[in-house]
């Protein structure tokens, strides 16, 4: 426990007031953050909520308007040599020469990070077999399926051992066999390193991610672990199932109730505001008429709809 303790307070990436402007468009607006060694950070937004130009900033590859990055507390604009040297990144689409083989492309690679040639040897070997590599080495890039591509770009990423891992949309254009390889692969880089995972790829953060930050317009809308997410919505809808229901109209008249979806098969959706305790009245009411309930089960809101919810917020408040 005190280890698990300790890699969870270790900040890998501290953000503090990112700012980045298009012409008149402000693509990322006063955004602050922090990653911590065994998290796998989900960044979730719409097209165009300024998910990629913050990555890109974070990875180096982009100067911000205002704001700093610290990166295993080195200041990103002032000691970009170290601080970069502390980051993987992989774009969305992986930087490969289509026509080296994989065993090329890596050592090509790892020469770029400044690694002698045993040590590149060592570092080709080992994102090999930590990347499913390993029966691949000698086969062109080019020929290699997206699937594999991207597992080459992650190894890239990975050549230089840094503690911190960017990924920009890493499982967009897979198959579901390709997809559910490559988030099992990113699960378990998460483990020892601080890894942020962008994507618009609501299942990709579900399965993967162990806190989450959705961004709209430029802005942080909600930051924290994912399991306090799921929790941040009370249940709004109560199921119910009914062997001799009333009308529709009737079941809209009990307290707190502002909506009511019919299912189908004496099933019902009871919509209330959050906070609201309608079950109390909904069982009384049931008994008095006769409605022989079989089912009350309240409905927790989907990780959709809280994203759905807070994107929206933001976008009724402008």
């Amino acid at each position: 426990m005190l280890v698990e303790s300790v890699m969870t307070e270790e900040i890998l990436v501290s953000v503090e007031r990112l700012s980045r402007r298009y012409g008149e468009t402000q693509a990322v607006d006063g955004v602050s953050f922090t990653l911590g060694r065994g998290q796998v950070l989900g960044f979730l937004g719409l097209n165009g909520a300024g998910k990629s130009t913050t990555m890109r900033m974070v990875a180096g590859v982009l100067a911000p308007d205002a704001g700093r990055i610290l990166i295993e507390g080195a200041d990103l604009l002032d000691q970009p040599r170290q601080a970069k040297q502390a980051i993987g990144y992989l774009p969305e689409q992986p930087p490969l020469y289509r026509e080296l083989t994989v065993d090329e492309q890596l050592r090509y690679s790892a020469r770029l990070h400044g690694l002698d040639r045993a040590a590149s040897h060592r570092a080709v070997a080992g994102v090999k077999e930590r990347c499913g590599l390993a029966d691949v080495g000698r086969r062109l890039t080019g020929n290699l399926s997206k699937g594999y591509r991207q597992r080459v770009g992650i190894a890239q990423a990975m050549l230089h051992d840094p503690p911190v891992l960017i990924l920009d949309e890493p499982t967009v254009g897979l198959d579901p066999v390709q997809t559910r390889e490559i988030r099992a692969l990113i699960r378990e880089l998460g483990q020892e390193r601080g890894v942020i995972l962008s994507t618009h790829l609501l299942p990709d953060v579900q399965v993967t991610c162990s806190h989450v930050q959705i961004m709209q317009s430029g802005r942080l809308v909600y930051a924290g672990a994912l399991a306090d997410l799921r929790q941040r919505r009370q249940s709004t809808c109560l199921r119910i199932g009914l062997n001799a229901p009333p009308s529709v109209a009737e079941l809209a008249t009990l307290p707190a109730i502002s909506r009511v979806e019919e299912l189908g098969g004496g099933r019902f959706r009871l919509h209330h505001p959050a906070g609201a305790a309608p079950s109390a009245a909904l069982l009384e009411q049931a008994r008095a008429g006769g409605w022989d309930l079989w089912e009350l089960t309240p409905e927790n809101a989907s990780l959709e709809q809280i994203f759905v919810d807070l994107t929206l917020e933001r976008e009724t408040a402008e």
